[in-house]
């Protein structure tokens, strides 16, 4: 397949006829990314960093209704809720900070 990419390797290989960066519109294309797909290039992770708070939401709304226990969850997913729970945290403390009294007026 001249002038079309063939495959993507995550490391240096001898029978790579070219290198193209992550961001090149061939590389995006070749993984789905592209205008072809009908995407913006954030579009994608936008979409899947909005669905990572809606799981997240969803697992704590479980918890708290008893549906699951926080222990049934596998560990790699307990650090990881854990985790965002103390980044969310800290960003609810900064912006508490930083909030003016006109974002508290009624």
């Amino acid at each position: 397949m001249e002038g079309n990419v063939e495959a993507v390797l995550s490391q240096e290989d001898a029978t790579a006829i070219e290198m193209l960066l992550p961001d090149h519109p061939d590389i995006v294309n070749f993984l789905g990314g592209g205008a072809a797909a009908g995407n913006q290039p954030n579009e994608w992770m936008e979409a899947d960093l909005a669905l990572a708070r809606v799981t997240e939401d969803l697992v704590d709304l479980l918890i708290g209704k008893g549906v699951i226990n926080f222990t049934e969850l596998h560990e790699g997913a307990q650090m990881k809720l854990l985790k965002r729970q103390g980044l969310r945290s800290e960003l609810s403390y900064a912006a508490k900070l930083f909030s003016s009294d006109d974002d508290n007026f009624l």
